[in-house]
């Protein structure tokens, strides 16, 4: 375990290649019910260029009326897939708390994708962290403080690597810059997939 900042860990190849497969397979399943839809960004109705579904209780979406949970998928109306245990498991064995998760985000980064700079803070329950979980390609993961604008950092996040932040970590921003295409053979065609467990209510 790498501690990268007060309250930022990172657990370098938490999950070998079995475990990614098995986990992969779980979300192909939760995928089927529960397909990856496009979020737009509030007011603009600009897409994101990540997709997303979620498993879970609650669900994170974004569209112009603006960013929230909600308990079904917005395009097929259905509740989320349950959260499968071995999610479940990964919470309890590196979180640090004792709540269970109730939201679990799957962000699918093709290899133009990117994620800007942003503050994960529409939960009620700031006390848990955030477990982030990499799947497929490595991705040059970046940091920064809880203010806008300040000095940032970045680390590159391989397949199988879990970052968890929490306590002065919980609300600092952070973002994706970039796919490094090709540097997995876990997912075809290319690509990422990252999870973000948390408590949302």
């Amino acid at each position: 375990m790498l501690t990268l900042k007060p309250g930022l860990r990172l657990y370098k190849s938490a999950l070998d290649r079995a475990a990614q497969e098995a986990l992969l397979s779980e979300l192909r399943e939760i995928l089927r019910e529960a397909p990856l839809f496009r979020p737009t960004m509030p007011r603009s109705g600009k897409p994101l260029s990540a997709r997303m579904s979620n498993c879970g209780a609650l669900g994170w979406v974004s569209d112009v009326s603006g960013y929230r949970y909600q308990a079904e998928h917005p395009d097929t109306g259905r509740p989320w897939p349950a959260m499968p245990q071995s999610i479940f498991g990964l919470w309890r064995d590196y979180s640090g708390h004792d709540s269970e998760p109730d939201a679990c985000l799957i962000n699918y980064y093709d290899p133009t994708s990117k994620m800007g700079a942003h503050q994960d803070r529409d939960e009620v329950d700031f006390s848990a962290p955030i477990l982030s979980v990499s799947l497929g390609d490595s991705c040059r993961f970046r940091y920064g403080g809880v203010s806008r604008g300040g000095p940032t950092e970045a680390i590159k996040l391989d397949s199988g690597d879990i970052l968890v932040f929490g306590g002065p970590a919980r609300k600092m921003f952070h973002g994706v810059d970039k796919i490094f295409s090709g540097t997995s053979t876990l997912l075809s065609p290319p690509g990422r997939i990252n999870l973000t467990l948390r408590r949302a209510r």
